[in-house]
């Protein structure tokens, strides 16, 4: 179904909110490495302004006691004085911070705290796995497309997390203890990487999770997410070496475990895409990604760059949670950047009926997206005005292309800005990037609908709109004929002479014939 309009609802969305400039920080205090966010409530919606990040490896330093050394303390507390100059000013209610597994774990979390309150003046609350899990939830909610049943897996450091819900109500969530950096300490002493070493691995995620299979497939899923450090590696991996729409599949993964195997170690893991930091993890967090997929019988997952600390940025505002994400992030875009909602309006409206029209796809199953995506292009095209007229669709797309936007993900922000660049000008073809999703001649025909969605309201103001025309395509798709109603383009001169125009340019630009004309009266 496509997206509903939004400009009747928009409204609604602002109406609650009274923070807007309010800095808000979330901070994830995880057993590998610790996080901060620092954002802005902005217009209704949250502003990235930066990201903090430190190897702390806390879980390192816990014993088979349960035992927090001194050393890892030490490692996480200088994290803290580094993170509280930045928090310098920061209100206590608009700083969250949250500890994970290792040091819920720890029997001696106490010094930590204490340790840490001597240099980081905010509250930090140690959280159960439960709790854990639905932050990761929500935050995965909150920033992915994805709508309906979810299921989404984070593995850290020291725990791994699945829940499975609908929109953004979690039905099931488990924690259990399994890691990427406790993993590597228990089956790959030494940094050794071996055939044995790998299975042993494999087999107790396995038995860790096996006594959920029933029940999460019982529930069943409509998508599959992936977060945090273990699937990004996995991700940026694939992305590198398999394929670069990044998406992990079963077939994939074992591709990836032939590979690690051939070395035997981790530090003769050369493969592109896996950072230095995350070598140490990468394969024991491999185990655990496959074992995962196995007991469920997960046919792919895709990367969710929105997890723990993002569910905790949206908790920190209530008003967030709405049924529409894209929504929320282009009525916070319209508003922080003055886009003329009117215009704005008139291109979507035109963009809807010419879509209606369209049904040419070669990827079929993805027109919905797809036709999702250039009507979300029609109301955004114009938001870099604000820098300036000229050059418009260069400032439009450089800011969408380098903004965060919540409910988009990383191929449908692409193709959004893609849109949004090509709307007006000229281009040549080969300036089209490649997609992995999107097939090219479709990516290319929505360039020209919104095109013409674009010309038919250049106007603004116009007191006559084009509301009934069709667009009719032969089978090859080479000839386009745009008919109006009686008269329509006798009584509108100025839109004629940018037909003829935008006619010879989309003829330079492929085989493409477009005709336009008047509907011959009965």
């Amino acid at each position: 179904m496509i997206e509903n309009n939004l400009f009747p609802k928009a409204a609604e969305l602002l109406a609650n909110h009274n923070n807007d400039g309010r800095e808000i920080a979330a901070i994830d205090l995880g057993s590998n490495s610790f996080h901060m966010i620092i954002a802005r409530i902005i217009n209704g919606s949250i502003q990235i302004l930066s990201r903090l990040k430190q190897q702390v490896q806390l879980a390192e330093g816990l014993d088979e006691n349960n035992v927090l050394s001194q050393a890892a303390i030490q490692r996480g507390v200088e994290c803290l004085a580094l993170f509280a100059e930045r928090l310098h000013g920061f209100a206590p209610q608009d700083v969250r911070v949250v500890g994970t597994y290792t040091l819920r774990t720890a029997v001696n979390n106490q010094d930590f705290l204490q340790q840490a309150q001597q240099v980081f003046p905010y509250h930090i609350n140690i959280i159960s796995g439960q709790s854990e899990a639905e932050f990761i939830y929500a935050g995965a909610s909150h920033t992915q497309p994805e709508m309906g049943r979810k299921f989404v897996i984070d593995i850290g450091g020291g725990s791994t997390e699945m829940i499975i819900g609908d929109d953004f109500l979690p039905l099931i969530t488990q924690s259990r203890h399994m890691g990427c950096v406790s993993f590597a300490k228990h089956y790959f002493p030494n940094n050794i990487i071996s055939k044995a070493h790998f299975e042993h691995a494999y087999q107790s995620a396995v038995k860790k999770i096996e006594d959920l299979a029933e029940k999460y497939q019982h529930l069943g899923w409509k998508s599959v997410l992936g977060s945090s450090g273990t699937i990004k590696t996995v991700t940026q991996v694939i992305s590198h070496t398999i394929n670069n729409d990044g998406l992990i599949t079963r077939p994939r993964l074992q591709q990836l475990i032939e590979r690690v195997l051939r070395a035997d170690h981790m530090n003769k893991l050369m493969i592109p895409g896996l950072l230095e930091e995350r070598v140490n993890v990468f394969v024991p967090g491999l185990a655990i990604l496959t074992a995962i997929f196995d007991v469920f019988k997960i046919r792919k997952m895709r990367y969710s760059d929105g997890a723990l600390r993002e569910g905790i940025i949206y908790s920190l505002e209530q008003g967030f949670q709405v049924s529409n994400i894209r929504q929320r992030t282009a009525k916070g875009l319209m508003e922080q950047f003055n886009i003329d909602e009117n215009q704005a309006h008139r291109v979507y409206q035109t963009a809807v009926l010419l879509s209606q029209e369209y049904q040419s796809w070669n990827n079929a199953h993805l027109s919905q997206e797809m036709r999702s995506i250039l009507l979300w292009a029609a109301q955004l095209h114009e938001v870099g005005i604000v820098i300036n007229h000229r050059g418009l669709q260069h400032h439009s797309a450089y800011i969408l292309q380098n903004t965060e936007l919540p409910g988009f993900d990383k191929a449908q922000q692409e193709l959004l800005t893609t849109l949004v660049r090509h709307h007006i000008g000229t281009f040549k073809r080969r300036e089209l990037p490649k997609f992995s999703r999107y097939d090219y001649m479709d990516v290319l025909a929505l360039i020209r609908l919104l095109r013409l969605a674009v010309l038919l309201n250049k106007s603004r103001q116009a007191t006559e709109k084009a509301e009934k025309f069709s667009l009719k395509l032969n089978r090859t798709l080479t000839n386009w004929q745009l008919t109006f109603e009686n008269d329509y383009l006798s009584r509108n001169p100025l839109i004629v002479q940018d037909l003829i125009a935008e006619k010879r340019f989309l003829e330079t630009i492929g085989t493409l014939k477009f005709r336009f004309a008047d509907k011959v009266s009965d």
